[in-house]
């Protein structure tokens, strides 16, 4: 009886040891990880769009890849895109149309979805700090959870920030104690990385060097790893018709050799560190104190962020999501920095219990401060918005037979993730070759296509007199638009030659 109660307890109390010391061990990476996603998954449904390519360059093409009609713009024209990313994104569009069919499905479901891929970055920060310390672990983690700009780019279907979210676990396996399964694992996160936004290979190539400085044979389960990757993008162009990374040579033809992007606007070389030095403004100082203290910590993800920043700097066309990876990995180097502030609290006798709450207090409320401080931030959180309340008023428009812009062509229109809305759009627009100086005529002659216009209010006066106007936004330009209603069915073939992919192939956007 004594034994069989010993033998009862042991099976009793065993697991209870082992419940206790998973949730000392993971309860708080829990906790930051909950933190992260409540603040980055609500975002998906917030119609915020940073810039036109997450909509035309991987929604649009990934609702096309399931048969539907959409938006076709120069760059899939010109094949200089890889079908990898669309591919990806087309069962969560798919699964978001089917949920809410001709709604807002097939755009927040894959935003869902890039929000959770963003949660590596924080699992990464928590990992590195690890490896010093609990109070790093804990500091660099609700770091990376919390900083306004890692929170604002997570909901956005972009290759920067999908890219970045495997480059970060990628630079833990290089980094450290390496063996051949971190090697291969790490090589094929990075072949990934570089195929999804094939302008980080520079940042790439230093944890590539740095995991094969001193012993060139752990390039052989890196080099196998990334021809893995490689195979994987190289069958999904096969699959659909296009040679494999053609789209790269094409990619690099049109843009260095053309200077196609400088089209788009071109910037000087010191631009993205005036426009980091505004978004951080106060707290600039405070973070290169953290950053020198995070230097002896991970010096190659400051090393490699560098690198990154100065190879786009070198490209005129600049864009701030394109240097997105740089902030992620300095983040992650300050809150590791950071870390030895919480350290330090931690071994005097007045901070011994709130030293790490005080730093994670001070990264949060930097973070919150930061997030609305800057005129750049404010119309970050708002550009598109304007342009989803019409959106949604089109969507759940069930007399909307046909749809014409005038006097713009990229309204942005977050919708199911495809402009057309299930009805034709046609586009009106000055610059047009066979519209110019015509428009007001134009569009009158071929009113009978659609019964619905968005345009910018300031042209009412431009438009057929039976159009009257009912709904206005201000747009992500600062132009007021508005809906413009005709009462009428539509013919579709009479307003044929303004079909918004004719009319952009014609303007070559």
């Amino acid at each position: 009886m004594t034994a069989g109660a010993a033998t009862l307890s042991e099976a009793v109390t065993v697991p209870a040891v082992k419940a206790t010391s998973f949730a000392e061990r993971h309860g708080m990476l829990c906790a930051v990880l909950l933190l992260a996603a409540a603040l980055r998954l609500p975002l998906a449904f917030w119609p915020n769009i940073n810039h036109a390519d997450e909509i035309y360059q991987y929604l649009e093409p990934a609702w096309r890849l399931l048969g539907h009609e959409g938006v076709v713009t120069w760059e899939w024209r010109d094949g200089i895109r890889s079908w990898f990313l669309p591919t990806l994104f087309a069962g969560p569009v798919a699964l978001g149309d089917w949920l809410a069919p001709g709604g807002w499905g097939a755009f927040v479901v894959p935003r869902l979805l890039v929000g959770l891929a963003s949660l590596s970055i924080v699992l990464t920060a928590w990992h590195f700090g690890a490896r010093i310390s609990r109070a790093h672990a804990v500091v660099t983690a609700v770091a990376a959870a919390v900083w306004f700009e890692l929170v604002y780019f997570a909901p956005h279907t972009l290759s920067e920030p999908l890219a970045t979210a495997v480059i970060l676990p990628a630079a833990l396996l290089l980094t450290g104690e390496l063996s051949r399964n971190r090697l291969f694992i790490g090589g094929a996160l990075l072949a990934l990385a570089f195929v999804w936004r094939f302008q980080y290979a520079p940042a790439c190539a230093v944890f590539v060097l740095g995991a094969c400085w001193r012993d060139l044979r752990n390039a052989l389960p890196l080099i196998g790893g990334g021809c893995l990757a490689l195979a994987v993008g190289a069958g999904i162009d096969v699959a659909h018709g296009s040679t494999p990374f053609g789209w790269l040579i094409q990619n690099i033809q049109q843009n260095l050799l053309h200077d196609r992007a400088s089209e788009f606007g071109v910037a000087p070389a010191y631009a993205y560190v005036l426009l980091t030095s505004v978004l951080w403004s106060g707290a600039t100082l405070l973070m290169f104190l953290a950053l020198w203290r995070g230097w002896r910590h991970a010096p190659l993800l400051i090393v490699a962020a560098i690198v990154n920043v100065a190879f786009h700097s070198v490209i005129v066309h600049k864009e701030y999501r394109f240097i997105f990876l740089s902030i992620a990995l300095l983040i992650v180097a300050a809150g590791l920095g950071s870390g030895d502030w919480a350290e330090m609290m931690r071994r005097k006798r007045a901070w011994r219990v709130s030293g790490i709450h005080a730093v994670c207090a001070g990264w949060l409320l930097l973070s919150l401060g930061l997030s609305g401080a800057t005129y750049i931030m404010r119309d970050n959180w708002t550009r598109g918005t304007g342009e989803g309340r019409l959106a949604a008023e089109l969507d759940a428009d069930p007399d909307l037979c046909g749809l014409a812009l005038y006097g713009t062509h990229d309204p942005f229109l977050p919708g199911r993730g495809q402009l057309a809305l299930g009805r034709p759009v046609y586009s009106f627009y000055r610059d047009d070759p066979q519209a110019r100086g015509r428009l007001p005529i134009l569009v009158k002659q071929h009113e009978r296509g659609f019964n619905r216009i968005i345009g910018p209010s300031s042209l009412a006066k431009e438009l057929p007199a039976d159009f009257m106007q009912r709904t206005c936004a201000l747009t992500s330009h600062d132009i007021t638009a508005c809906v413009f209603v005709r009462h009428g069915a539509c013919d579709a073939a009479a307003a044929g030659p303004f079909a918004i992919n004719a009319v952009l192939m014609r303007l070559n956007y």
